[in-house]
């Protein structure tokens, strides 16, 4: 379905794989397999980067408003926690988001604690979406090199 959206679409594809890849809370798709093939398969890995990461982090902000929302509604009962997160993203957000959205890790929780800390939506946009470009770079530029020694072995 991934490699048809794609196929079909070529770069907007690539787009709306990673927006719709991490639109979902908690649940895998192999987009990280998707940016290295794309790259292998002939398209520029610098474009790759950048629309995947483009999508990657607008998907997160799923995670992100849905702490914002739950925060709102148990800043009553759970205030000191809340208070914490607030403070822990005010003096470490831009450095703790950017090295979670490069990291291999579920970035929801990251995007979770994030909203309910009430962390700038500006600052998780760019925080973010470094993180995510230099993860996308890595996996595009790896598709890239491939695509090269196919090329050269098989030519």
């Amino acid at each position: 379905m991934f490699f048809e959206l794609i196929k079909t679409f070529g770069y907007l594809g690539i787009f709306l794989v990673s927006l719709i890849s991490t639109s979902t809370i908690f649940l895998p798709f192999p987009l990280y397999s998707i940016i290295t093939i794309a790259s292998a398969l002939g398209f520029n890995p610098f474009l790759v980067s950048i629309l995947s990461a483009l999508g990657m982090t607008i998907g997160e902000y799923t995670g992100y408003f849905i702490g914002r929302g739950g925060g709102k509604l148990l800043y009553k009962r759970y205030k000191k926690t809340i208070k914490k997160f607030e403070k822990f993203f005010k003096k470490f957000g831009v450095l703790t988001i950017t090295i979670f959205a490069f990291l291999p890790f579920p970035f929801d929780i990251i995007g979770i604690m994030a909203g309910i800390g009430g962390f700038d939506m500006k600052k998780f946009f760019v925080a973010t979406f470094v993180g995510k470009f230099f993860k996308a770079a890595l996996l595009s530029y790896l598709g890239f090199g491939l695509h090269e020694i196919l090329i050269l072995y098989f030519a």
